[in-house]
């Protein structure tokens, strides 16, 4: 399947907003791809795809991930919603046809980050909090920052994640942590 017909299968599949926030993921992506030399219609598809999950219900993503012998941790358990990146990774593969590695690990990684991410994957993670839709306290600053420095911008979307998920009460996933982490330490050893 080429790029418009993912976008008219989702657009069956995801509500209308989620489908908006999805094309809405996909154009920042692809901008910020040709800003770091990325591949822009990798980026602009993965951002298409990101949440191509999102419309499963909570109480069925457990059941899915187990289904595609998706690893499950104690976090993920206890909050099914994390694991709409993992099963959506899969589910581009399976049910649009993508082979992509590149595509496949950004989506599967752009709810929770993680360690050592490439290029793309830290443009998807990105794309889905500063594309146009969205509209909370700091995204203004996190759009300046993805304008100029990648890794600058990721700690900034880490820690804006961190304060929201402890705001919320609820369980930080250790991919999260383990990124923030990973991008500290790179900073120390690179001064």
């Amino acid at each position: 399947m080429d790029y418009d017909q993912i976008a008219a299968k989702l657009s069956q599949v995801l509500s209308t907003k989620r489908f908006q926030h999805s094309l809405g993921v996909s154009r920042t992506a692809a901008n910020l791809a040709s800003r770091y030399a990325v591949d822009t219609a990798s980026a602009k598809m993965a951002g298409l795809l990101h949440d191509c999950a999102r419309a499963i219900p909570s109480k069925n993503l457990l059941q899915m991930a187990k289904s595609f012998d998706i690893v499950i941790n104690d976090v993920e358990r206890c909050q099914p919603i994390l694991l709409h990146g993992p099963l959506g990774a899969r589910l581009a593969q399976t049910e649009y046809g993508i082979s992509d590695p590149q595509i496949l690990r950004a989506i599967a990684l752009h709810t929770t980050g993680g360690s050592d991410l490439t290029n793309l994957e830290k443009i998807i993670y990105l794309a889905d909090s500063i594309e146009p839709g969205r509209d909370f306290s700091g995204v203004d600053k996190l759009r300046r920052l993805a304008a100029v420095n990648l890794d600058v911008a990721m700690l900034a979307a880490y820690d804006q994640s961190l304060y929201y998920v402890i705001e919320q009460g609820v369980l930080i996933h250790p991919a999260t942590i383990e990124g923030r982490n990973y991008l500290l330490l790179q900073r120390q050893t690179t001064t």
